[in-house]
């Protein structure tokens, strides 16, 4: 368990708390390609942090994200005119470039000077793998984007999805950690012990590794042939994604909208292009990003299909994470004071230790791990997810030599 002070240290980022300060150090996801594909389109309201901003693609397909509120009277951007390589409030007519700049003051006399004086607040932003990502810290902070695995995959090949979570970022988070409800709570109905490898040894061993990136999770399972093991092996990646080896291989991203409600983003890549029913999960979210199956409905779980199709009576994966989830607090953050833990929670317990000691050392004035300015420097293929059954001789090390700190 935790203390309140330590549990308040890794969920809080709103209002200047200092796990928000070092969020913002890092490229995070702001939100989906789709959500403004046509340049001179309609503006989308963004939500991080517990930062109101308003993200655009202006008339040379440029992506700006802004603070929403207009710096003359406050009015929200959400509703201006974006046109003509500026988005204009439609109270006065201040309009605005992707970088904040004041193009136009169409009610000011030829004599004022304040579209010169006047920045509005803005964030770089950089557009890969269907996602935009914005950098909201300083910008002579501002790192490189780290060139991870799927940055290199073929546009056709690469996938996302985004969906509301009630409730804080960590939860979601911790539940990627935990490798132990993957072989309960996402399988048939009373098969333990059948099937794939995953489920032939409930009692997983497990081992954690503390890396340049975050936390390596390693999970090994005995097999029906006491020569083989299962090797199953994630990858918490600072601040916010897990690296999960599920539908060949998916990143799984909490950021946290403020403290009580989360985007989750899936970012998935295959080696052959995406086939609709490769994101199977789209049927449960809604156009507004919500999910279909929710705390209001009861996730739509049917007791019927508990009994004979799956653990757990939910129809899809991301729907069950999130039941279990949500459901720890329904005032959004989870007491962890409260909380018992056992052996096979030692990946959470490594992951949420390495937190607390980086917060800590940030708000001592140390830099952050994972920042990445050197473009030498700049391969993150080292970083992966991947399980696979394979001789008890052979250790992970071994199968895998390339997964090195």
């Amino acid at each position: 368990m935790l203390s309140k002070e330590d549990n308040d240290l890794i969920t809080r980022t709103d209002n200047g708390a200092v796990l928000g300060q070092l969020m913002r150090r890092y490229w995070l996801p702001a939100l989906l390609s789709e959500e403004i594909p046509e340049r001179d389109g309609r503006p989308v309201r963004v939500r991080i942090l517990g930062e109101e901003l308003v993200a655009f693609r202006d008339s040379e397909g440029r992506i700006g994200l802004l603070g929403e509120h207009c710096s003359h009277r406050g009015t929200s951007l959400f509703f201006g005119r974006n046109e003509e390589k500026g988005l204009t409030c439609i109270y006065h007519g201040w309009k605005y470039d992707v970088e904040g700049n004041v193009l136009d003051t169409p009610a000011e006399p030829d004599r004022s000077v304040i579209r010169d004086k006047v920045r509005h607040l803005s964030y770089p932003t950089h557009e890969v793998a269907g996602i935009i990502w914005a950098y909201l810290g300083p910008r002579e902070k501002m790192p490189l984007f780290p060139n991870y695995r799927f940055t290199q995959a073929p546009k056709e090949n690469v996938y996302v999805t985004k969906v509301l979570l009630e409730c804080n970022w960590l939860q979601g988070l911790e539940g990627e950690c935990d490798t132990a409800h993957v072989a309960i709570m996402h399988h048939g109905a009373q098969k333990f012990g059948r099937g794939k490898p995953v489920l032939q040894d409930l009692a997983a061993e497990y081992e954690t590794e503390e890396t340049d990136f975050g936390v390596r999770m390693i999970a090994t399972r005995t097999q029906p042939d006491p020569k083989e093991h299962y090797v199953r092996v994630s990858s918490f990646v600072m601040p916010v994604e897990v690296w999960v080896p599920v539908f060949n291989r998916e990143i799984h991203m909490y950021v946290p909208i403020n403290d009580t409600r989360t985007w989750r983003y899936d970012l998935g890549y295959l080696n052959r292009p995406v086939k609709p029913e490769d994101v199977h999960r789209r049927s449960s979210i809604g156009p507004d990003y919500r999910k279909i199956p929710n705390l209001s409905n009861d996730y739509l779980q049917d007791p019927d299909m508990m009994r004979t199709q799956n653990f757990t009576g939910i129809k899809e994966i991301m729907v069950q994470d999130a039941c279990v989830t949500e459901t720890m607090s329904y005032s959004g953050i989870f007491d962890r004071t409260k909380e018992r833990l056992g052996v096979s929670d030692k990946a959470v317990i490594t992951v949420r230790n390495y937190l607390l000691r980086t917060v800590k050392a940030f708000e001592r004035g140390e830099e952050p791990p994972h920042i990445i300015t050197d473009p030498a420097k700049n391969d993150m293929t080292y970083i992966d997810s991947v399980h696979e059954v394979f001789p008890t001789e052979v250790s992970w090390r071994e199968h895998w030599p390339y997964l090195t700190k």
